[in-house]
């Protein structure tokens, strides 16, 4: 690892943009790859997304390796001199430290260039919100960098420096925000039945939200919806309410069982809404699907981290968008343990630790040499 790594992560830490306002993000690093001189850098790609390519000189797979550009609306409250600049902007969820991982490849294959194949360093937006893989996917330009093997991690505090966590199947979970709008009327607060007020519906829904799913066989699987915010009203005690909203995600293992989660959930709503003569309106926002591992993928993975792997029995309840990647190829995600004493990830005292770039990015290095079968490489 170079200095010139901890120092972009340093100016990307103190310089933190938003999901889909990744613009000088993304040319912090262009500029820092192009004295790398890599076979191609594709620009602007799934928003401002920016892949960089290191080619061999004979056919082979292509690998890709995924960070992510953006960062969180969390205000950063640390000491440290590197701390973001921009109020209430910061990359408390590590993403600095996940881009200067990916740098530091980058830095190794510009001294030893791949033999055969392909390695795409993918530096991806808005995956906070969910849409960013999916632009990306969508990008004709994807085509062209097409993977066979697509990989990338998350750093975890609570887990050991550097042990790696991995599974088969599920990685993280299937998440999405529902956001229901209750109309009726609004009366005088003396005369309440001339009106139709949404505040029993609302009251049925948080209710019965907490018991969801029903009459399905999730005994075995994770599955259940948190609602995040409630408004019914304002505060004028002459005025009986005509509207409420309820805000609630919804999260499952699979993608299947969160299909069941939204009918049944829509199907409160409409029942509730319904029994007071309500209208309702629901709208979907921070989509994420579950990201799935391959076990071919998953395998490489635990080949190459040796005795740090850690296997885990469910998947992680935080959502990820790398599953639109992996949905394309053989791909795998697993987590690098950040320090057992470390804040969680958005917690404001948060910050990536530094010695986890190395190792973060000597797997990476392990797992292409695995994937386009360079054993002899001596990055």
């Amino acid at each position: 690892m170079t200095n010139d790594v901890v120092k972009l992560r340093q100016v990307l830490h103190r310089n933190p943009e938003l999901s889909g306002s990744e613009v000088e993000t993304a040319r912090r690093i262009v500029r820092f790859f192009k004295p790398l001189k890599p076979t191609e850098m594709i620009e602007g790609l799934g928003g401002h997304g920016l892949a960089v390519v290191f080619s061999g000189q004979e056919v082979g797979p292509t690998v890709l390796l995924r960070c992510e550009l953006d960062a969180l609306p969390i205000q950063e409250i640390t000491p440290f001199s590197d701390r973001s600049w921009v109020e209430g902007v910061g990359h408390q969820c590590g993403h600095d430290g996940h881009m200067a991982i990916v740098a530091a490849v980058g830095v190794a294959l510009a001294r030893q260039r791949p033999k055969r194949g392909r390695v795409v360093l993918l530096f991806q937006p808005a995956e906070e919100t969910g849409k960013g893989a999916a632009e990306v996917v969508k990008d004709d330009r994807f085509s062209m960098i097409a993977p066979d093997y697509a990989f990338a991690l998350h750093n975890l505090p609570g887990y050991p420096l550097g042990q790696v966590l991995i599974c088969d199947g599920a990685f993280s979970a299937a998440s999405r925000g529902m956001a229901i709008t209750l109309t009726g009327k609004t009366a005088h607060a003396a005369q309440p039945e001339t009106g139709r007020s949404p505040a029993r519906a609302l009251c049925k829904i948080i209710q019965q939200f907490s018991s969801l799913p029903q009459d399905i066989d999730a005994a075995h699987e994770m599955a259940f919806v948190t609602v995040v915010g409630a408004n019914l009203g304002e505060k004028a005690f002459g005025t009986a309410p005509g509207r409420a909203e309820v805000w609630a995600t919804l999260r499952s293992e699979t993608d299947d069982m969160m299909a069941c989660l939204i009918a049944q959930a829509e199907a409160v709503v409409a029942d509730s809404a319904k029994a007071d003569g309500l209208e309702y309106r629901i709208d979907y926002d921070d989509i994420f699907g579950a990201t799935v591992n391959a076990s071919a993928a998953a395998n490489i993975v635990r080949r190459c981290a040796g005795e740090v792997i850690q296997e885990i029995e469910q998947p992680f309840r935080w959502s990820e968008d790398f599953g639109r990647i992996t949905a394309t190829c053989k791909g795998a995600m697993f987590g690098l343990g950040a320090g057992e004493d470390t804040p969680d990830l958005h917690d404001p005292h948060y910050r990536f630790p530094d010695e986890l770039i190395a190792i973060g990015a000597d797997l990476f290095l392990r797992i292409i040499r695995q994937c386009l079968l360079e054993p002899s490489a001596s990055w």
